[in-house]
Parts: C-alpha cells; structure tokens; sequence
C-alpha cells in the first residue's frame, strides 16, 4: 500500500505542477525537477503495473498508434456562428435580440483563436473522450492524441460536474510553429502551410508520439451539459478555470454594446502581441437563461457574434488569370500572382469569383492588384492600383470556352457564374464529382484522395463515382502517374524561377553529372548562378571535385553564348529562360519556345507544349528541374481502398444523397430531404412542389433535383450504386407509441432528466421536437428556470404549456 501511495503522490503533486505551468503560466519548480518527478513515476509504473490509471501524467507522452478514427455523434451540436464584419452589424445584432429578451443583456467577450476545434468529455472528474468538430453534428475521436497535450487535463481539480463537455480550440503557438518548421527545412522537408492547417493536421497523426512532439496548446470557452451549476457564460470560464482548464485570460464580461466596441478595438490593435492566431472576437450573451429565450437557427445560436477583424492587406503583380472548373461545371477565374507573404502564409494565387468581379474591380493581367485574406481561407483581390497600370495594357476577355475540355461555356440569367455545360465529359467535373462523393462528410472513403482518383481516372480504370465498387485489386495495383509539383517554379518578374539546387542538377546532366544530393549542397553556398565560379569547392563537404570541375568547364562554355545580365535571377534561385538557353541553344532563335516559356506560370506547363518537342531530352531536363516524380499505388494503399469502398456501404441514406453531388443540395439539406421522403424512390416520384413543400427546400434546389433525377446517366449510376447494396432507404425509428403523432413540443427550462432524454421520449412516442416556438407548436414543456419571455410568446400565440409530470401522462 506504501507504494500506492507513493504513486499516488507522485500523479497529484505533477498534475498540480502541470496545472501552474501550462495553465496559470506560474511555474514552482524547474523543468529538470518536474523531468526528475516523472522519471520516478515512469519507473514506479513499470514496476508495479497493477496500479496502471489511463490518465497518469506519463501516459502524455503517447505511443498509441490509432488507424482509423471512429467517427463519434455529438452529444451536444457543435453550432458555427453568425459573422459581422463592421460595427453596423454587431450593433444590428444587438438590436435585434434586444426585441427577443426582457431585462439588460450583459455580454462576454471572448477572442476568435484560429485553430482547430474540438470537444473534451469528462466523467467524474477524468478526460474520457476527445472528439474533433467534424459537421457539427459528429466528428472524429482523437482522444489518445488529444491526451499528450499538457494543457488538456486528464483528471480535473476541485468541485466539478459528474458529466460534462468543455469546447475549446487546439492551436499551434507561434514560436512553436517556427520551431517546428525550422527542424523541417533543416532535414530537407517541406515546411507547413500555417498553424491552424498544422495543428488539425497533427490531431490526425497515426502515431501519438509524433503528436506528442508538437508544442499545441488548448485553449477552452464553451461547456455543454445538463444540470451544470453555471448560469452564466463568464461564470463557466471562472469555473472551467478552477477545474483545472486553460481558459483564455482575455475574455471579458462588458455590461453593454459600447463596452464590447471598446473591447474590440483594443484587440483589434493589440492581436499581434498574442502568441496565437486570432482573426476576430466572439460575442456572447452572458445569461444562460437569456441564451435559452433566444435560441438557434439551423447553423448557429441567435445570443452569439463573432466580429471578424479587417483583413490583412498587401501588394503584388498580377501575373495571369487562369480559370478553374469545379464539379459542378462552375468557372471560377484565378489570379495567379507573384509571391507575398499575408496574414502568417505565401500567397500565390486568389479568386476572382466572376466575370462581373473582373469587370467591376477592371483588373487586367500585369496590375499591381490590392490583396486580402481575413476570415476567409481563399484570399482575395480587393482593388487594382491604377497609378502603376501599363498604359498599354488591354481590358480582361472572359474565357468563351472551357480550358479543360474547350466546350463553350453558357451563364444561366440572374447567375454570377459561367458554366461548361460538358456534364458528362470534362474531366474536372468528373473528376470533382468522385472527390466530393469519397470526401469525408460523404461517403468518407479512404485512400481515395485527388491524386489516386487522378491516377484512376487517366489511366481509364474509373469513370464515375460507381466505378469505386467494382473495383478489384489487380485494377488498383501499381497504377502510376506523373505527379505535378507547382510548387517547384515560381514566376518572379516575368520570369520563371528554379532554385539554384535543382538548377545545378539539371545543367550538370551530361556535364558531369552531378548528383543531387551534392547540388543541393553546392546550391546551398550560393546566391547567383555566376558565383559558381568563385567557389571553393574543397570547403563543400564530400562534394565531388573531378565532376564539379568538369561541370565548370561546360557551364563556362555554354556562358560565352549568352548574355547573363538580359535574364532576371532571384536570389538563390535562377531563370528558367536562361537554364533552356544554356542547355538548349537552339531554342533562341523559337519563337513558339520563347512565346510558351512567356506565358507559362509553371515549369510543368512546358511539358504539354509542342514547341519544344524536337529538343533532345527536352522533357529529362525539364522533369529534373521541376522536380517532378512518378508515384505509384502500392499494396497498402490498394487494401485500405479496397477495405474502406466496402465499409462505406454502411453509410446512411443521407450521406449517400448528399454523396451524388447534386447541385445546390448541400449536407444539411440532404439530411432534412432523406427524413422527410425516407427512400430514394420517393424522393426521384417526387414534383418540385412537394419538394418546395419541405423547409430549406427552394425552387432552385428543387429544379436541381428534379433535373438530377430525370437524366439518363444519373440514373444508370443510381442502379450501379443499388446493385452494390448502398443505403438508399432510412432507418425507421423505433417507437413506443404513436400517442404523440402529429403533435409538436418545444422544450425549456431544467427537468428531474435531461432534455435530450426528454426529447428523446418524444420522438419514441411519434412526436416532433421544435428548436423555438411558433403557431405551429401543440405543447410548450415547461421546467424550472425557463426565461419569462418564452412563456409570454406561448400565451401570445395560444401554446398550450405543460409540465414535466403532465408530459408522462400523455405517454402512459
């Protein structure tokens, strides 16, 4: 029993240290002695594993190693909320929920952190289940990744609830970040994008000692439960704080609507001093029972507002529009700029959304144009800065036809967007069409991203989204493809640019050949082409001397022919004009080479262009210094593909409705249309005005499904899906009684159970739960602290109110 104790102490005394650290950020002791303390605890475990606990502080340290997420339902929806991006708005909002509740509105504010967001479940007093947001209404269990970040307690401090949800957000710190990314360019990696993108791509991490590694942090502003012994908003921070839980020391309570524009402006000055990604302030009605009165809409709660700070602002060149097209046929312009860092990431590209947007902004390919990016996580163009305009320059063309598959494009009236009506044969729709029915709100088939769908499709083994099931594992193995890499040239002045490593590699094939590790290195001690020349070679470690000279000799000869100083050379990088002229001397006097290597915005791009295609080893050259690489789908992947189609059958009716991609039926009206017709034979029976019947359901939607349904291919798809035993019905619900049926409940206040349980007795019984009141509501469920004004719009409208015991009744 000593030892028990022991070990005992031992968790207590590093959760309390833990606790001063990471989440009052006043530590006790150094971080040798709290290493020391749990070396100790480490050993007395493994030596005595008859005392094992889950949640002991040397479980953070990871090692589970997690395949697959289960996919969890929320006990308590993940709402979004509402946005405002000017004062005017914010003070709209209050305005009009001044008209809903009675007494004063106090409000906390809170900052918008820009991370990842996820639920933490806790029972008696221990962290048992950590899950992403996902839809909102599920999401993914990362629980054991989760686990190894010091701030997220596993076992919590003082009076605490017996069941409870806590949501906050996972961020990556900014020096964290930089840290992290300065490990990765060092051992020759990629570095990550942003902190947001990397702190939810680590909770996905296989391995939780890789997650482990990661400085993320968790910070926590929203608790879900019944019962709870909160009534207010800012009163659950104080309380989540005392419980052991880092909550964000710059929420605060604010008495009226000028207290929160004064909290905002101090923040939106101050933001950059934080240590996280913040893009705005969260706005809350404080009062839970005022936050109850005014209730939700489908997608988010009406006592809420995030304010979302002006967005960053800088200046680039324009270099050329291109046009996308998605899986729907829609065109969507981009514009492809040189480089610029905004808002913590390089931006090299931004929509331009329309031909209207094009027209109204007057933006031409050459402009210095004003770019944004704010809450949004597409940049945009906001402006052109005409006193930089060439004079020459010409008005923008709107593409007529489309660049994948060069059928014209039509634009329906009172649309924004142009369309390529080639349903059936453009690539990118069909394409994107397979991307969506595969993604992870739909059919969530792994193994099946862009790349390998690409792969597929090119190499005639896939043609649509029924293909997945027919699939066997001879069609899969070993299906290869070149695989682009824009990220290997950038455009800079006019110019195509390489970095001198890869540079290096390419010009010296057949030059002495010099391999690429040692290019890189020879690359690394150089900032221009020419300084080649200068280098002392001796000093550049296991570099081999004989070839470099030889390497020398050719690029000094090949020098004599062309004038250096007309090309454009970034520093460490070099101009891809001048590496084809070096290698390439012919191609000065091509006029068709000169006018593709012009309009190229990608090195990758000079492989599908015939102006070169007499050049010899022409396309080695130009692979070399793209980087390019062939992938190939290996034996894993085939079996994980193969296993996920089939486990994918078990997708509910709703899902796979949604998976068809029609257009305009998003997630949540794909759910509602699934409940309410219950089979796919209803739904395709169904006129546009029994569709438009149904809530959420306009005219477009409805045209849109009717016209899904009535083509000849859908439906050849439809039956291949149904011969492989996909969901197309819904499952009945189980129900007690139909006592209830045709009758419907708004429930409100606390009860001797929670409302879920009573809710759930409605639906067992036949009836219908309602989100807020109406005259179409039968019964208002009357509990203990309900707000005043929900008994009062009862009475105005003729709801019948009832209590709980009164509810039973009805039941028995």
């Amino acid at each position: 029993m000593e030892i028990e104790k022991k070990i005992t102490a031992l968790r207590e005394e590093l959760q309390h240290h833990n606790y001063q650290y990471y989440v009052l950020d006043n530590p006790e002791i150094s971080d040798y002695d709290f290493d020391m303390k749990l070396k100790e605890l480490q050993e007395l475990e493994e030596k005595h594993p008859e005392f094992n606990d889950p949640n002991s502080p040397t479980q953070r340290v990871g090692g589970a190693v997690t395949k697959n997420f289960a996919t969890i339902v929320h006990e308590y929806r993940m709402y979004s909320l509402s946005n405002s991006y000017s004062k005017e708005e914010l003070q709209d909002w209050e305005t009009r929920i001044r008209k809903l509740v009675d007494g004063d509105i106090k409000y906390t504010c809170e900052l918008k952190y820009d991370g990842a967001s996820m639920s933490l479940t806790y029972e008696k007093g221990e962290l048992v289940q950590a899950v992403t947001r996902g839809d909102g209404f599920q999401g993914d269990d990362v629980t054991n990744n989760v686990k190894t970040i010091r701030s997220v307690p596993l076992k919590l401090r003082g009076d605490y609830p017996e069941k409870f949800h806590i949501r906050g957000e996972i961020v990556l710190p900014f020096e964290g970040f930089a840290k992290l990314n300065a490990e990765r360019v060092e051992n020759g990696e990629e570095p990550y994008a942003n902190p947001r993108n990397t702190a939810s791509g680590s909770l996905k991490l296989q391995d939780s000692a890789e997650v482990s590694k990661r400085p993320l942090d968790c910070l926590l502003y929203n608790i879900a439960g019944e019962n709870l012994p909160i009534s207010s908003q800012y009163e659950s921070l104080e309380k989540a704080r005392d419980w052991g839980f880092k909550v964000p020391a710059e929420s605060e309570l604010k008495n009226n609507i000028d207290e929160v524009l004064e909290y905002i402006n101090y923040w939106d000055i101050h933001r950059h001093d934080l240590p996280y990604e913040t893009d705005g302030v969260v706005v809350k009605v404080n009062d839970f029972s005022q936050q109850e009165e005014l209730g939700y809409t489908a997608k988010s709660p009406r006592w809420a507002m995030a304010y979302k700070f002006k967005a960053e602002q800088e200046t680039t060149k324009l270099n050329k529009i291109t046009y996308q097209v998605g899986r729907t046929g829609a065109i969507t312009p981009v514009a492809n700029l040189e480089p610029v860092q905004l808002a913590g990431t390089i931006v090299k590209r931004a929509s331009l959304h329309n031909a209207d947007q094009i027209e109204k902004l007057d933006i031409r390919e050459g402009d210095k144009v004003f770019v944004e990016k704010g809450g949004e996580i597409i940049p945009k163009i906001v402006g052109v800065d005409f006193k930089q305009r060439d004079q020459e320059s010409q008005p923008t063309i709107y593409a007529t036809h489309c660049p994948e598959c060069g059928t014209e494009l039509e634009r329906n009236e009172g649309e924004a967007q142009h369309f390529c009506p080639n349903y059936v044969g453009c690539p990118p729709q069909i394409i994107g069409r397979m991307e969506h029915f595969v993604s992870r709100k739909a059919m969530d088939i792994d193994g099946l991203g862009k790349g390998t769908i690409e792969i597929l499709y090119y190499n005639g083994i896939i043609n649509n989204y029924s293909d997945f099931y027919y699939l066997t594992y001879d069609d899969i193995i070993g299906q290869e493809r070149w695989l682009d890499n824009e990220e290997a040239g950038i455009k800079k002045e006019g110019e195509l640019q390489v970095k001198l490593g890869q540079a290096i590699y390419a010009l010296s094939q057949g030059w002495g050949s010099i391999t690429r590790a040692d290019s890189e290195k020879i690359g690394a001690e150089i900032v221009q082409l020419e300084e080649l020349f200068s280098l002392n070679i001796a000093e550049v470690e296991a570099v081999d001397e004989k070839k470099f000279k030889r390497f020398l000799n050719e690029l000094n000869s090949a020098m004599q022919r062309v004038d250096v100083s007309a090309y454009t050379s970034m520093e460490d990088c070099v101009s891809v004009n001048l590496l084809i002229d070096l290698k390439f001397p012919d191609h000065q006097e091509n006029q068709p080479a000169k006018e593709a290597l012009k309009n190229a915005d990608y090195i990758d791009e000079l492989l599908r262009n015939e102006s070169f295609q007499h050049y010899p080893k022409f396309d080695d050259f130009i692979t070399k210094i793209s980087d390019r690489s062939r992938i190939s789908i290996q034996k894993k992947t085939t079996e994980n593909i193969l296993n996920s189609v089939e486990e994918s059958k078990k997708r509910t009716f709703d899902k796979v409705l949604f998976a068809l991609g029609i257009r305009d039926v998003g997630e949540v009206s794909a759910r509602k249309i699934a409940e309410h017709f219950g089979n796919i034979d209803k739904l395709m029976e169904a006129s546009v005005e029994e569709l438009i019947e149904l809530r959420d359901v306009g005219e477009r939607v409805a045209a849109s499904i009717t016209e899904f349904f009535t083509d000849e291919e859908n439906l050849k798809i439809v039956n291949r899906l149904r011969e492989k035993d996909l969901q197309f019905e819904m499952e009945e619900k189980e129900t007690a009684s139909n006592k209830l049926e045709g009758l419907s409940f708004v429930v409100s206040g606390t009860f001797s159970i929670s409302r879920n349980e009573l809710k759930k007795h409605i639906e067992e019984n036949g009836g219908k739960n309602l989100g807020s009141l109406s005259k179409s509501t039968s019964y208002l469920i009357v509990g203990e602290k309900m707000g005043p004004s929900k008994k009062v719009k009862a009475e105005k409208e003729g709801i019948k109110m009832i209590s709980e015991k009164e509810f039973f009744k009805m039941i028995e």
